[in-house]
């Protein structure tokens, strides 16, 4: 599944793209190849998550060491500055969300996160770089796609640094082992996970049924995903930890059913009504502005399909939706600007404003406008979320 990013607006600014296909006179594709050839470019947007952070990174947005370690080739390409602001408010936003997780007290011996089409995603190893954090232990878990999490490993497993820190253990001087599969694609420790992993597969029989016993749609849609799939899941992912689940920019790539079935197999399935559990969304949303309209355009004219986005389109259609999942102890959701406006402070707005000149103030107001991030939660029979996102 795609990683997190803020799409690249160069074609937005230019008004150009290449369509998706193979051209004049090329066989049509099978079913097969179109679905492969649709997911091939799904997960190359990885690659422009990895270039569009590491410009944050070395423009001093973010502090992230790890950024470039994860950057195949020379692609060291500098962003607009208002693509630079957004990877640097979804960035620290989401951060901050996390930590307040992991330092809020429970009963609990650890706690897990697992990240939904991760990609080249550094969360963790920023995570466990960090001086005395004030976090419990916690084990962390990426799924993807196998391509991208090959791609992953074989990143990690040729950097001593990257290595240190899944092998570090929290509790003491000792190191802790990790294993990976025969084709390179998975990657299993105590402290970090990398499960490749189709979440489609979530879903894979999808049955709804009214009050009257008649099927129909609508949100009370139960799965049963296949014994294979769901039994991959369950093998590694503890399901009475305090968890929080994210998806930057992955399940809006999903159909709608196959993405409220990715989540409500979490919440129904995985983990029972008494673990604490929690999901961050970040996602674009009002596809029928004008600018909506010419962001959906590029975007479908590189082969891209926002899914979910037509469904989801909205902040309160955001939260409604948080609130369908589960989530019923609270739901917050804002567009990127408001996450600039009320969640950075005086001090810290001066300081990305003096990193770079950002001249394009209304393109930026209406970016910021068409992403949003969204958090909810339940408590479970502990109060792991009091004072979690509430801010």
């Amino acid at each position: 599944m795609a990683a997190p990013q803020i799409p690249n607006l160069n074609t937005l600014r230019r008004g150009t793209g290449r369509p998706f296909g193979r051209g004049h006179g090329a066989p049509p594709l099978t079913s097969d190849e179109d679905h492969a050839a649709k997911d091939k470019i799904v997960q190359q947007t990885d690659q422009d998550a990895s270039v569009s952070r590491l410009s944050a990174v070395e423009l001093g947005y973010l502090d992230d060491p790890f950024a470039k370690l994860f950057l195949s080739g020379s692609s060291n390409q500098r962003r607009f500055p208002i693509i630079n602001r957004g990877t640097y408010v979804r960035t620290t936003a989401i951060d901050n969300i996390v930590h307040s997780f992991l330092s809020s007290p429970t009963s609990a011996p650890r706690k897990q996160i697992i990240s939904l089409g991760a990609g080249s995603d550094t969360r963790f190893f920023r995570l466990r770089s960090a001086q005395n954090p004030p976090f419990l232990p916690f084990t962390y878990h990426e799924l993807d796609f196998p391509s991208n999490t090959a791609q992953k490993i074989h990143t990690i497993t040729r950097s001593p640094a990257l290595l240190a820190l899944i092998t570090s253990s929290s509790s003491s001087s000792d190191k802790v082992e990790y294993t990976t599969n025969s084709d390179l694609t998975a990657l299993s420790s105590p402290n970090y996970n990398i499960i490749p992993f189709d979440l489609r597969t979530l879903s894979s029989s999808t049955t709804t049924t009214t009050n009257d016993n008649t099927t129909a749609s609508s949100s009370s849609t139960t799965t049963a995903p296949p014994p294979a799939a769901a039994a991959a899941l369950a093998k590694t992912i503890d399901p009475f930890l305090p968890t929080l689940l994210i998806s930057e920019c992955c399940l809006v790539y999903l159909s709608p059913q196959h993405a409220d079935a990715t989540i409500t197999h979490f919440t129904r399935t995985l983990f029972p009504p008494t673990t604490p559990l929690g999901l961050i969304l970040y996602e674009p949303i009002n596809p029928d502005t004008p600018f909506g309209k010419v962001m959906v355009a590029n975007l479908a004219a590189r082969g891209i399909a926002l899914q979910t986005l037509r469904k989801y389109g909205s902040v309160e259609a955001q939260r409604e939706r948080l609130r369908a999942y589960g989530f019923a102890a609270g739901q917050v959701v804002r567009t990127v600007g408001r996450a600039w406006e009320d969640g950075v402070s005086a001090a810290e707005k001066a300081r990305v404003a003096g990193l770079e000149m950002l001249d394009e103030v209304e393109e930026w107001e209406l970016l910021a406008g068409h992403y949003c991030l969204g958090w909810g939660w339940r408590n479970g029979d502990a109060g792991v979320w009091e004072g979690v996102g509430k801010g």
